[in-house]
């Protein structure tokens, strides 16, 4: 392809992505009330469990428009989730465009790992929010309230929730510069300690608590799915240079097989 045909593929392919996410929140739209309850359950969990703060710590609107723009956000967070399959598609067939017919068939594969992955994210967001909220609303000093405004409130339940998606996804990125030729397994190695470190950080920036334990609730999966991602690469690269004809191995001052 020419770089305007590249810039026409990408235009297409972000086109349906955004269509399929604008569907996916039509969903959201309509499932407002029970996204709304299954969100601030961590709230309400811990003013229940902390019944003499139960005046002090309230969800408030800022606005007459809040409540409009809230219900959009949602809904846009949820069509995010629902179309996943498919932006997650669009992203893999633009990044590797020139796949031979057995490769597609691999990346079939990975599309039907990513989804799972990112969905796996989520829901270890979803499961991690009441420690963090917990923690973070333990530092409110005595005698002061603390009052949600509603949009940041969900600003940070999304972030925290995406970020925990989009985190999972990185086996899947990985192999997939592995497979068009940027990230060999051998640099994926080289560079383990310096991958490990980034890890820990961002888990650390992600799970702003002061215990360890909730840190490695998200940098140990990475971990993994970091070394899952160098052992995929491996066998992926050792297939195609088993494929690989001998003659194009042959030295440039020597006649070829051919």
């Amino acid at each position: 392809m020419s770089l305007a045909e590249h810039f026409r593929e990408l235009k297409r392919r972000v086109l349906i992505a955004c269509l399929a996410i604008a569907l996916g929140a039509v969903v959201g739209w309509v499932l407002y009330d029970d996204v709304y309850r299954l969100l601030t359950q961590p709230l309400t969990d811990y003013i229940a469990a902390h019944p003499e703060r139960a005046g002090d710590i309230k969800l408030t609107l800022a606005g007459l428009t809040t409540g409009f723009s809230l219900h959009l956000s949602i809904g846009l967070f949820v069509g995010v989730i629902i179309s996943s399959p498919v932006w997650l598609y669009e992203i893999w067939a633009f990044i590797v465009p020139g796949l031979t017919r057995k490769e597609r068939r691999i990346s079939l594969a990975f599309i039907g790992a990513s989804v799972p992955l990112f969905l796996a994210g989520i829901l270890l967001a979803h499961r991690s929010l009441p420690l963090v909220i917990g923690v973070l609303l333990d530092f409110t000093p005595n005698g002061a309230a603390n009052f949600q405004e509603l949009s940041t409130y969900f600003s940070f339940v999304t972030r925290f929730s995406l970020g925990f998606g989009f985190a999972f996804l990185l086996p899947i990125f990985l192999v997939a510069l592995n497979m068009i030729g940027i990230l060999p397994v051998r640099a994926m190695i080289r560079s383990w300690r310096v991958a490990t470190f980034l890890i820990f950080c961002f888990a650390a920036m992600m799970m702003p608590t002061p215990d360890p334990y909730s840190m490695m609730l998200l940098a140990v999966p990475l971990v993994v799915l970091f070394w899952a991602a160098i052992g995929v690469s491996a066998l992926i690269q050792r297939r195609k240079t088993r494929e690989r004809p001998a003659w194009l191995d042959t030295p440039d001052d020597e006649a070829t097989a051919l």
